[in-house]
C-alpha cells in the first residue's frame, strides 16, 4: 500500500500564498501516483494535528519561516515523522543569511561581501559603497529586498516603517551585476544551470512567482567552464550547509570578468518553490524527471536526523 503523505502547507510566513500553491501542486501529483494524500495548511496546532494523523511521511512545501528554518523541522523530529528536505541544523543555517555566508565563505563558496546592521542604523547612512543590497537576514525569496544604487542619496525610508515584517536586522550586501543563475541539486547530484532574465527591475518576489515574471533560459548560454563550476559549487554549498533531499543555490554571475572569478553565491533555498513556474522542476524535466517523479522522489527520500 502507498504511504500516507502529509502535505505541509500555507503557514504564516510571508510566503504563504507560493507555498499553498507549490503544496497543492505536489498534493496533486502525489494523489496521480498513488498515495494517500493529506494536504494540511498549517498553523501553530499543526503538532496535534500530525499527532493525530499519524502520516507516514510529510512533505514539508512550506516556503520561509517556521517552514524553512528549522522549527517544523524540529517538530517532525520529536513527533517521529519522517520528513522532506533539509534537517533542523541545515535549515536554520541556510536561512540566516550571515551564518550561511560564514560557512560558505569557509569551504570555498565565493559569496559578495556584506555587513549586517539593525534596520535603524542602515536607514541613517550607507553602510557600504553603492550600488548595494539591502536584504533581511532570516527571509526568503527576495522579499523585502531594495537595491541602492548611486542614485540614492539616501537609504529606503522603507526600513523604519512600524509594520515593518522582517526583523530588525538586515544584511548590505555589494550588488554583483550580470547575470542571475541558479542551480538545483537532488540528493548527491548537481542538475543544470538556469539564467533567470527578470521582465521586472529585478528577481523579487513578483517575478519569482507571477506568471510573466521573469524568463528561464534552460540551460544557460554561459561558457561552459562555468556551467560546470556553476554545478559544483551548486554541489558544495548544499554538502558544507548539511543539506539533504533536494535545494537550489542561487548565483550572480559578472561576465565581465575573465573567467570563473565574477561567481559568486548569493543564498542556498532548502525549500525551493514548486509551483507551475519553479525553478526545479523545470531543470528536473530538463534532465528527463518528471514532475511526478521528482515529488515521489522526495516522499521516498524521506527520513529522520537529517
Amino acid at each position: 500500500m502507498f504511504k500516507q503523505v502529509a502535505v505541509l502547507m500555507g503557514g504564516w510566513s510571508a510566503e504563504r500564498e507560493v507555498s499553498l500553491r507549490s503544496g497543492t501542486a505536489c498534493a496533486e501529483a502525489l494523489t496521480r501516483k498513488g498515495y494517500r494524500v493529506k494536504p494540511i495548511d498549517v498553523g501553530r496546532d499543526l503538532a496535534a494535528v500530525l499527532a493525530e494523523l499519524k502520516p507516514d511521511v510529510a512533505l514539508n512545501m512550506l516556503h520561509g519561516r517556521p517552514g524553512e528554518d528549522g522549527i517544523i523541522q524540529g517538530i517532525l523530529e520529536v513527533l517521529e515523522i519522517p520528513y522532506s528536505h533539509s534537517g533542523v541544523r541545515a535549515s536554520a543555517l541556510a536561512m540566516h543569511k550571515e551564518a550561511a555566508k560564514s560557512i560558505l565563505r569557509a569551504a570555498g563558496v565565493p559569496v559578495p561581501e556584506g555587513v549586517v546592521s539593525s534596520r535603524f542604523e542602515a536607514v541613517k547612512a550607507h553602510l557600504t559603497d553603492r550600488p548595494y543590497v539591502i536584504k533581511p537576514v532570516a527571509e526568503g525569496s527576495s522579499v523585502g529586498v531594495f537595491i541602492v544604487t548611486e542614485l540614492h542619496e539616501h537609504p529606503p525610508q522603507e526600513l523604519t516603517r512600524e509594520d515593518w515584517p522582517y526583523g530588525d536586522l538586515v544584511m548590505c550586501e555589494q550588488f554583483i551585476p550580470g547575470k542571475e543563475l541558479t542551480c538545483a541539486v537532488i540528493g548527491e547530484d548537481a542538475l543544470g544551470v538556469t539564467e533567470i532574465v527578470p521582465t521586472m527591475r529585478f528577481y523579487d518576489y513578483e517575478a519569482k512567482y507571477a506568471p510573466g515574471g521573469s524568463r528561464h533560459v534552460v540551460p544557460a548560454q554561459i561558457k561552459p567552464n562555468v556551467y560546470q563550476e556553476v554545478r559544483r559549487l551548486a554541489l558544495r554549498a548544499h554538502q558544507a550547509l548539511g543539506c539533504r533531499g533536494v535545494s537550489r543555490a542561487d548565483f550572480r554571475y559578472d561576465d565581465r570578468v575573465e573567467g570563473i572569478q565574477g561567481l559568486f553565491c548569493l543564498e542556498v533555498n532548502t525549500q525551493p518553490g514548486m509551483t507551475e513556474v519553479s525553478l526545479v522542476p523545470e531543470l528536473a524535466a530538463h534532465a528527463g524527471i518528471s514532475f511526478e517523479e521528482l515529488v515521489a522522489w522526495m516522499v521516498e527520500d524521506a527520513s529522520l536526523n537529517r
